[in-house]
């Protein structure tokens, strides 16, 4: 019976992995390909229409260049190059649908009021006339992806259906050597031939859309210079939005820290000169006393507030080197921080800033949410990029999400163009790496 019972476990344990290995099949890799090669197929279908009104647009360009010579033309070339904008976002569109191409919007067309200022604004838009480079460049791709997709669907279509189009009377005049095959025999070998191309044309249309995928990132998305200046309008505007976040934080400190600090000492103050009035009777005296003593206690108070406020808004260390800033910062952890610096050169002041809140935000976050009982900081300099690794045992997890201190952290470090690498699996270690450029 143990023996049955152990061939009936390892039947059950076969036939389980069996069908494991078929749903992992079917859904891991068979849906997505079949998902994929549906797109795909349909993106080829459209190539032969989309590149005829491209070649029909190229025409019409090309003669109101030949006209453009007379001036009669230039209005008629703007209005090409604003269409070929039109039919770059269309294709665009298109390759990022249905060929799964990861290309961004161009910045949006801008002019100034008046014909004039519409029609120069036109023939200048690099937009527009990177889309009419890609109409004239894509034929040959096109011409490649449309073969492909008809040579592999429809010769596996057609090689598959070879027995019964092989005994119909409308191709019964093709010898036996030529298309129509001799015999079952041939049928079956070449419906065999059929289903192979099937098999591989989802795999073959996707190599021959590459060149298509290649130009429409390159010609129908944003230029380097748009790409440039777009990231530097959002740094721009996130360095601005910090600078006002930290002002109204330091307001915020200044008042209700502070300030009322400030306010609860000149009261005292006030009632200890009131009790001074009369300082021949010993039981007012005391009480001055006593003002006094809460008065000069509130102002060492406040003076610490003052210089731990002063200290966030910039570290004295920092006068003396990130280095020095660093061990200031790690000696005051609650947790052991191990230290680990190599900076030959000294970073410029705004990118040693950055770096210190960057480990002071990522320490806080250590000791809140971690439950770490050791963390490292290496700072060096590697292939010249500051680098910045802050590694702890606590229990990983940590991610990125909107609104959350590393998602802030990550905003400020893009305003210098530096970035943020975020590997915390769950159980830890968590490993995050800043890399900032040494010079702004």
């Amino acid at each position: 019976m143990d023996k049955q019972a152990e061939g009936g476990f390892g039947r059950w344990h076969v036939l389980i992995a069996a069908l494991v290995r078929a749903w992992a099949w079917r859904v891991l890799i068979a849906a997505p390909v079949r998902a994929r090669a549906r797109r795909e197929l349909a993106y080829a279908l459209m190539l032969p229409l989309m590149a005829g009104i491209g070649l029909a647009h190229l025409v019409l360009v090309w003669v109101s260049i030949l006209l453009a010579v007379n001036l009669i033309g230039v209005p008629v070339l703007a209005l090409c190059v604003r269409a070929a904008r039109g039919l770059g976002t269309v294709n665009r569109r298109l390759a990022r649908v249905l060929a799964g191409v990861r290309v961004s919007d161009p910045a949006p067309f801008r002019t100034g009021p008046g014909l004039l200022n519409r029609i120069t604004a036109a023939l200048s838009d690099v937009t527009g006339w990177r889309a009419v480079i890609h109409e004239l460049v894509r034929l040959p791709a096109a011409i490649a992806a449309v073969a492909a997709a008809a040579g592999l669907w429809g010769g596996g279509l057609l090689l598959l259906s070879c027995p019964l189009w092989g005994r119909s009377s409308t191709l019964a005049y093709l010898s036996p050597n030529g298309l129509s095959p001799n015999g079952w025999p041939d049928a079956v070998l070449m419906s065999a031939a059929g289903l192979a191309l099937l098999l591989l044309a989802p795999w073959g249309v996707h190599l021959a859309l590459t060149p298509e995928r290649a130009l429409a990132r390159s010609l129908l998305g944003p230029g380097p210079g748009d790409t440039r200046i777009r990231r530097l309008e959002q740094a721009r505007a996130l360095a601005i939005n910090d600078a006002v976040a930290r002002l109204r934080h330091i307001e915020r400190d200044l008042h209700d820290g502070t300030a009322a600090r400030l306010v609860t000492l000149a009261m005292s103050l006030g009632m200890a000169q009131e009790e001074l009035e009369h300082a021949h009777d010993p039981d007012r005296l005391l009480r001055a006393r006593a003002l006094v003593d809460g008065a000069h206690h509130a102002t060492k108070e406040t003076v610490a507030e003052l210089r731990d406020l002063i200290r966030g808004i910039h570290p004295p260390a920092l006068d003396q080197g990130l280095e020095t800033a660093l061990a200031t910062l790690t000696a005051r952890t609650p947790i052991p921080v191990q230290l680990n610096a190599d900076l030959p050169e000294r970073p410029a002041s705004a990118i040693e800033a950055i770096a210190y809140f960057c480990t002071t935000e990522l320490l806080a976050n250590v000791i809140k949410h971690s439950a770490a009982k050791h963390a490292t900081v290496d700072a060096r300099m590697t292939d010249g990029l500051l680098s910045l690794m802050v590694r702890d045992d606590g229990v990983g997890g940590a991610a990125m999400k909107p609104g959350s201190g590393l998602h802030g952290l990550a905003a400020r470090i893009r305003t210098v163009d530096g970035t943020i690498d975020i590997r915390s699996p769950a159980g830890g270690p968590t490993v995050i790496t800043v890399e900032l450029p040494p010079h702004l």
